[in-house]
């Protein structure tokens, strides 16, 4: 039986509208907590103006459960609730309803200013950190130097952080979080401050940690770092759970989602199909070798984009066509349907299907938008022109039989072939050899 680190049980939050924040001291807590019942009947006997200010609910009878050992991507639009969500499993904010069974010892990295006290050294830190963690000093102690030297502050380990760069302070605090051996580690999008080199070196910890029998819950935007790090992913919209399971699917059908498209498109009445007299489109998808709609590709395996479309009319030269854009608008390619069989000869009436295959190694990783079209070359005739129809996510692999190859950093580019490489050795001349003493 797997072993719960996180129950999550109807969990709501809710947000009165128009009353300010404020930090309290524990006396002010304490004071509160005291008078609360009469405050109570105070705002029932007038009536509970507090109503008239409105109230925002940030989470509602949000539930789910994470493993021991789990790394659980949790991602959605901004304002969904994901930050609100790791809060309260931080223990920073209460939640209105609902229940939270935290089995381990947590370490949250949440936005840039929680958790250090900016008159203490980044060593002081580091200590009052690992005490709020239940840590003994000789622990904190074995850990200090990695902590220092995984952040790269040591020459600034006794300035005070309140003179820290955000890349500095974030960097400290990954490291006093990840390196304090919590069992359960919680990773807010912060990580985004960050360079290149210290997202890949946060990222290769947290694999580490998940290694070490260790639970993660990581909110980000870059789908591509969830479904490289994460096998599971929650959508949270509007604070509720839209979508829980395997991190591909997940991902795939938030991003498109938000591209207002999919992966498979049909059209059931020949009369509101796209096209004319002569074609008319019926259908396009993504598909698998095996010939299963897919909306998130391995990048190692070749994808197919299939069109069905119907010919009403004989005697014409139909040539289908596609245009793949990324997400950022590029053209990555365009392709024709040239095939011998249909270069010169008219396509007779009936339902064609035809497919385009782009091997495997050769997309980058992101969400690609397909515009499909089927025109006549003499004359030139579009017989329709569908932009951006459909859309499917080439999911990216750690694997060594990937173009990236293990590599975990950014690689540019539109597209990501894995080329054929040679290399020959010969001697040195040995003019060019080098003196052994």
């Amino acid at each position: 039986m797997a072993h719960i680190a996180v129950r999550v049980q109807n969990l709501s939050k809710e947000y009165r509208l128009g009353r300010p924040a404020t930090n309290q001291m524990l006396r002010e807590a304490l004071s509160n907590a005291i008078y609360a019942p009469f405050h109570a009947v105070g705002r029932l006997l007038a009536g509970q103006r507090s109503r008239d200010r409105g109230t925002l609910w940030a989470l509602r009878n949000v539930s789910f459960e994470v493993t021991r050992g789990e790394i659980v991507g949790i991602i959605g639009p901004n304002g969904a609730g994901k930050s609100t969500l790791l809060k309260i499993l931080s223990r920073i904010t209460e939640p209105t309803t609902g229940r939270v069974e935290i089995h381990g010892r947590v370490g949250s990295l949440l936005e840039v200013g929680t958790g250090f006290h900016p008159e203490l050294t980044g060593r002081e830190n580091v200590y009052l950190s690992g005490t709020f963690l239940g840590m003994k000093k000789a622990e904190i102690d074995r850990k200090l130097d990695e902590i220092l030297a995984f952040s790269e502050i040591e020459k600034f380990a006794d300035t005070p952080v309140k003179h820290y760069s955000s890349g500095m302070y974030v960097r400290l605090a990954f490291g006093v979080a990840a390196h304090l051996e919590p069992e359960i580690l919680i990773v807010d999008e912060v990580l985004a401050v960050g360079d290149a080199a210290f997202q890949r070196k946060c990222l290769n910890k947290m694999e580490d940690v998940r290694q070490h029998g260790r639970t993660v819950l990581f909110v980000s935007h870059n789908m591509s770092a969830v479904t490289r790090l994460c096998q599971r992913a929650i959508l949270i919209a509007g604070g509720c759970i839209q979508q829980d399971g395997p991190a591909p699917e997940v991902t795939s059908a938030y991003l498109l989602s938000s591209l207002k498209t999919k992966a498979q498109r049909e059209w059931t009445d020949l009369a509101g199909a796209p096209g004319d007299d002569v074609v008319r489109l019926r259908a396009i998808r993504a598909r698998t070798t095996e010939g299963a709609a897919v909306e998130a590709a391995d990048i190692r395996q070749p994808v197919g984009i299939e069109m069905t479309y119907d010919v009403l009319k004989p005697g014409y030269c139909l040539v289908p066509r596609y245009e793949i854009n990324n997400e950022a608008g590029l053209c990555v390619f365009s392709t024709l349907g040239l095939e011998p069989e249909w270069r010169t000869r008219p396509r007779p009436m009936g339902r064609h299907v035809s497919t385009a295959w782009i091997p495997g190694n050769f997309l980058a990783e992101g969400t690609l938008l397909v515009t499909a079209r089927v025109f006549s070359p003499d004359p030139v005739r579009n017989h329709f022109y569908e932009p951006e129809t459909m859309a499917f996510q080439v999911v990216d692999s750690l694997e060594s039989d990937a173009a990236r190859g293990g590599w975990e950093g950014s690689i540019p580019g539109v597209v990501r072939p894995l080329l054929r490489w040679t290399t020959t050795v010969t001697d040195l001349p040995d003019e060019d050899r080098p003196v052994v003493s």
